[in-house]
């Protein structure tokens, strides 16, 4: 069975393996452990565990487990001191505390969704994503990083992950025996740029003989990405790993969202254009009506805000199973 591992977090990372997982593939995703808002940066805050909610996202999409289940662990409270906070994210940080380690917290909960793969944080090392401006200010947090407006205006001088952070060595074993490497879709700099941060999976991710794809992102994010074309995403995150054409397989969407859509995300980002820089140097590019139809739902209880346009994970899958 081929050996299929995705890197990134949140919904980009849920999107791909909600699609993968109906095909007979072995299955892990290696997940950011940067995450520092919403109910994970509470959580992590005032009970000193390490971020659960990209994770939660990747053990639903893997789970296997009836409805009602996988509700329960997306299931967010609407009042009381609990407001905001996610079912699943306060039952994996409970985990965490009993077991002692995360990945062992994970192993319990991938046995309650009866999850089909495994889901593993990047780093078990509790960590701050930090980038230092051209302007010489810095930004310490994800949360921060993400509401940042300039990022694009004044540019980033240097990331990194304070303190310096080992790799999980679950991490690193599925890299290697990997056939195939899914990277993306995911805001750049807050949930796929993390992970290659940590700088051994950088490495083995640059020295593995699988196939390496890039999923490129449906929308830029304005003061984060402005005017980026699908090869200036390929070029930076090979700029984070430092090695040039690491990626074998660039995978993008063909169909422009519905202007009302666009209207709608108007005030955070616009369409990801393709641009006339996609050179081949070894490439595969493969582009593909990638787009999910309709809104995405949102919630006013949620900490945070969902993206309104995203892939469809069908037809992702259906690209990416064929590679």
């Amino acid at each position: 069975m081929k050996k299929v591992v995705t890197i990134g977090g949140g919904t980009g990372s849920f999107t791909v393996l909600s699609g993968l997982k109906n095909y007979p593939v072995s299955l892990t995703a290696i997940v950011t452990m940067a995450d520092d808002g919403g109910s994970s940066g509470v959580l992590r805050d005032e009970f000193g565990v390490l971020p659960p909610g990209d994770l939660r996202q990747c053990l639903v999409a893997l789970s296997e487990a009836d409805q009602v289940m996988r509700e329960l662990f997306n299931h967010r409270y609407s009042s009381s001191d609990l407001q905001g906070h996610n079912f699943g994210n306060l039952f994996i940080s409970a985990l965490e505390q009993i077991t002692g380690r995360l990945d062992l917290a994970l192993d319990v909960a991938a046995k309650i969704l009866n999850v089909r793969g495994k889901v593993v944080p990047v780093t078990l090392s509790k960590v701050r994503l930090v980038a230092e401006l051209k302007n010489g200010k810095k930004l310490e947090g994800e949360k921060e990083l993400t509401a940042y407006q300039l990022v694009s205006k004044f540019g980033i001088e240097k990331m990194y992950l304070q303190p310096r952070a080992a790799a999980n060595p679950r991490a690193i074993q599925a890299i290697k025996e990997a056939n195939v490497i899914i990277v993306g879709p995911g805001n750049l700099y807050s949930s796929i740029i993390p992970n290659f941060l940590v700088a051994e999976v950088s490495r083995a991710f640059a020295a593995s003989k699988a196939k390496k794809v890039y999923v490129a992102n449906l929308m830029n994010r304005y003061g984060h990405t402005d005017d980026f074309t699908v090869m200036d995403y390929v070029r930076t995150l090979e700029g984070v790993i430092g090695k040039k054409n690491v990626f074998d397989t660039v995978v993008y969407n063909t169909k422009m969202p519905q202007k009302a859509l666009v209207r709608k995300y108007a005030d955070e980002g616009e369409p990801l254009t393709v641009g006339k820089d996609m050179k081949k140097n070894g490439r595969t590019f493969i582009g593909a009506d990638l787009l999910a139809e309709g809104i995405a739902k949102t919630s006013k209880k949620d900490f945070l805000r969902r993206t309104l346009i995203r892939h469809d994970a069908g037809k992702l899958a259906k690209v990416l199973v064929k590679l």
